[in-house]
Formats: structure tokens, C-alpha cells, sequence
């Protein structure tokens, strides 16, 4: 990691405005296997100081006008970029993806800044038409108050920006648990907040126990919000403990994302979609192609095309450009990559390449392309959350729709065809929040994301994510 600006690279926690703790908890790269730096272990009782502070600084920050929050966001949005290679090296080290895709995060992470920025002055209201003469009805939008946010690892910068940006825009504070894999990237966008001018007090970002940390931010009645990206087990225990004082949920869970290809799909657009879709990050997306269904029709020239890209993939050091697939986040995550490989070929699915831990050893794993896939496999059921391709075959529409329906996630699917009216028919009848036809990447700033089913609630980005951090009041006045 070579930082222009080494201050970027925190070590402390960032509680109420000031950096402090003492550095004590070993991150270590993905990338090699060395400790890049420590974070300090703080707990409840500091997690309860930075919700107090939180709590003052929100009631001041709520009276400023949206032209000045957004002023601020704006200034934090321009030191992003400024400072958009030294996040890019932090991103790559402390996670591992290839510095390509570390670079495209930042951009994506600071559209979330400027997008909520401009989003703060459009927090409207309405007047309603009164069905009595002497009355006149008004609706209001008001921050939520104090918010808390436990955020993953797989994109440690723009999972921060999407919950930190509109609830500072809606006059909101908040107290940030980033994942304990990926500390620096939260870290370091909170120095260069600080940087903005963002009140002190108004954000927290701590590091330490999640569990504690976590239990305090649910428990606190202070809390009037959580956001939380990661597995719906998680999510699900979150949300049961969130659950006594009646906290507002944003909740970005797991999924099992069907990618699909019809007979009459532009295969080549189809395989480059599928490649996108499926092996960004090494296949460490929530919105990743974990599911691919293929017309019997074109299923074997699909599947040739579709491993020859894949051979032309580019595993090695995440500091290299050339590099399309870096290491996995950890050894849990290898082995389930493993696992999910093994039950398939042990339940009869075809081994076209790959399988294998890379040569270059450690967290690395060969690109891999499985076929003759069935519904009783575990990568049926299950993120497999890694660089295996898993390609099923179907016949109908009908048939694989209710393949693509038949999970208990709803966040992300895909689809690839040249009939408009099935293409319709199709993106309807998917039970899922966001839906891709033809593409392969459907993330950006101005749309709203999120899932239905056991994926989530809620939605983040677009105008409906200034909304999650808004409360609604309904003004009646007699005249």
C-alpha cells in the first residue's frame, strides 16, 4: 500500500469527533496474509458515549438548513476524489479486490455523496386538499434522529457513503460499525468528513466487539434507526432485537441472484453479462449471478463461450492491472467456496474447469465452471459467494421462472432475451427487488436498491433513500 497521504490511514476509532482507542486488533490482507495495522477494541460503554454525543450534535444539525448540509456533503464528496487513489489502496489491501474494481468503488462510493447532497434540498412535503372548510392539512418530512449502521466488508467504502450520505442530508447523525475485516476504508472516509466539516459528534465510526457494540446500538431507545448489509441470519437476529423499542429498519440482506438466457438472447452480450455479473469482486457480491439457467436450445454454445471468457480471467496480485479475480476475504469464505463445489460434483454437476484452490496458494481460487447443476445442490440454495460459475438448463419460461422464484431471497436477478413481450412478462413475474434485462450491472447512485422476501427492507440510493432517513408528520390546522 503506497498512500500519498498516510493520515488517511487511521489506526484509532473515530468516537464523537475525536480519534481515540488504543490500537490492539491485528487486520490482516487478504492479498498476502500480512498484518496491515490494528483498531483499537471498544465495546458498549463507548458505543453508549457516542450515541449520547450523537444525540446532541443531531438536535443541532436537524435545525441547519438542507442548503448547508448539502454544502457539506459536497465538500465531503470533493475529498473523496481528491483523495481517490489513496481509498482505492486501502480498499485492495484490507480486502483484496483487484485495484481496478478498488478504484470503481470510490467513484461509486463518492456518487452517493454527491447524489444526497443534491437529494437534501428535495426532502418535499405536501398540502392536502381538506374535506372540511375550517381545516388546512400539511405534511412534513423530519429527520429520524440518531441512526446507527453496521456495514460489510466486500465494499467497505461505498456501504458506508450509501447509509452515511442521505442521513446526513436528512439532518440525521450516526454511529458507524464498519466490518471488523475492513476497518480503514470506514476510518479513513471519517477523517476526510471530519475534513468536510461535519459537526463534531454527528458521526462515529467505532471499531471493536461486534457483538456488545452491536447489542447497544439495538438496545439504545436513543437509536431511532439501524441499517445493516450483510447475511439475513444476521439481519434477522438485528431485527429481533431492534424489536422492543420499535427501531426503523433498513435491512440489505442475502441473496441467490438467477441469472437467466432464453433462446433467442444475444449470447455474446449474454456471456459478458454473465461474466460481469458473476465474477466482480471474486463473485463477493450480494447482487452476484449465483443461479445461471440456460435454454437447452443454446445451452452447450453458451456454456463454450461462456468458459472460454473465463479462461481469459486474470487471477493474481490485486496490485497488479491485469488482475480480473483476487484472493477470497478470508479462509471461511474459501471454504465455503469449496464446499458448494464439492456437493455439486458429488450430487453429479459436470467440472468444465477449475475446482481447485489457485497455484498462488493462500485465499486464491481458480475460475470454475460447473454444469448439469440441480435444484438439490447447496449453490441452488445458498450464496455461494465466490468465483464458481453454476449453469442449470430449462425448457420453458414457465419452468424457469419458478426456478428463479423457488428460494427464500428476493434481491437481484437477471435476464437475457430479445422478446419484449416476454421480457415483460418475465421481469413481473420474478420476485425479486431489482431486475436486470440484458445487463449484467445494474448498481449506480440514482436508483434505488434493495430486496423483498428474506433479502430485506427497505431501499438505499435514489430519492426513496432519503426517505428511509425521514419521518413523515401529518400537520392538521383549524382556521
Amino acid at each position: 500500500m503506497q498512500l500519498v497521504d498516510t493520515s488517511l490511514f487511521r489506526t484509532q476509532a473515530y468516537v464523537a469527533g475525536s480519534w481515540q482507542g488504543e490500537p490492539c486488533m491485528d487486520i490482516v490482507s487478504p492479498v498476502d496474509a500480512r498484518v496491515i495495522g490494528q483498531v483499537p477494541e471498544l465495546g458498549m460503554a463507548e458505543a453508549r458515549h457516542c450515541i449520547d454525543e450523537a444525540r446532541v450534535a443531531q438536535s443541532a444539525w436537524a435545525k441547519v438548513t438542507a442548503k448547508q448540509r448539502a454544502a457539506t456533503l459536497k465538500q465531503w464528496y470533493e475529498l473523496i476524489i481528491a483523495n481517490s487513489e489513496d481509498l482505492a489502496q486501502i480498499v485492495t489491501t484490507e480486502m483484496g479486490k483487484p485495484i481496478k474494481e478498488a478504484r470503481a468503488e470510490v467513484q461509486y462510493a463518492a456518487s452517493f455523496v454527491e447524489w444526497f447532497a443534491e437529494e437534501a434540498k428535495r426532502a418535499y412535503g405536501d398540502i392536502i386538499p381538506s374535506p372540511q372548510e375550517d381545516k388546512r392539512l400539511f405534511v412534513t418530512k423530519q429527520p429520524v434522529g440518531v441512526c446507527a449502521a453496521i456495514t460489510p466488508w466486500n465494499f467497505p467504502l461505498a456501504m458506508v457513503t450509501r447509509k452515511l450520505a442521505p442521513a446526513l442530508a436528512a439532518g440525521c447523525a450516526m454511529v458507524l460499525k464498519p466490518a471488523p475485516q475492513t476497518p480503514f476504508s470506514a476510518l479513513a472516509l471519517a477523517e476526510l468528513a471530519d475534513r468536510a466539516g461535519v459537526p463534531k459528534g454527528l458521526l462515529s465510526v467505532i471499531t471493536g466487539d461486534a457483538q456488545s457494540i452491536g447489542q447497544e446500538l439495538c438496545d439504545s431507545t436513543k437509536v431511532r434507526k439501524l441499517s445493516f448489509t450483510g447475511s439475513t441470519k444476521v439481519g434477522v437476529h438485528l431485527m429481533q432485537q431492534c424489536a422492543p423499542n420499535i427501531k426503523k429498519l433498513s435491512l440489505e440482506l442475502g441473496g441467490n441472484a438467477p441469472f437467466i438466457v432464453f433462446e433467442d438472447a444475444d449470447l455474446d452480450a449474454a456471456v459478458a453479462g454473465a461474466i460481469q455479473a458473476k465474477f466482480r469482486n471474486a463473485g463477493q457480491t450480494c447482487v452476484c449471478a449465483n443461479r445461471i439457467y440456460v435454454h437447452t436450445a443454446i445451452h452447450d454454445k453458451f456454456v463454450a463461450r461462456l468458459a472460454q471468457a473465463m479462461a481469459n480471467l486474470r487471477v493474481g496480485n490485486s496490485f497488479e492491472l491485469a488482475t480480473d479475480i483476487g484472493p477470497l476475504v478470508n479462509v471461511a469464505a474459501l471454504d465455503k467456496v469449496k464446499l458448494h463445489v464439492q456437493d455439486a460434483l458429488d450430487k453429479g454437476a459436470n467440472l468444465v474447469m477449475g475446482g481447485e484452490k489457485h497455484d498462488l496458494g493462500h485465499l486464491y481460487f481458480q475460475p470454475t465452471l460447473l454444469t448439469e447443476m440441480t435444484s438439490h445442490m447447496l449453490i441452488a440454495k445458498e450464496e455461494t459467494f465466490g468465483p464458481v460459475a453454476a449453469v442449470f438448463s430449462f425448457d420453458k419460461v414457465e419452468q424457469v421462472t419458478e426456478l428463479a422464484n423457488d428460494t427464500q431471497y428476493g434481491l437481484a436477478a437477471y435476464f437475457y432475451g430479445q422478446n419484449m413481450a416476454q421480457c415483460w412478462q418475465v421481469a413481473e413475474a420474478l420476485e425479486y427487488g431489482m431486475v436486470g434485462i440484458n445487463t449484467g450491472i445494474i448498481s449506480n447512485e440514482v436508483a434505488p436498491f434493495g430486496g423483498i422476501k428474506s433479502s430485506g427492507l427497505g431501499r438505499e440510493g435514489s430519492k426513496y433513500g432519503l426517505d428511509e432517513y425521514l419521518e413523515l408528520k401529518y400537520l392538521c390546522a383549524a382556521f
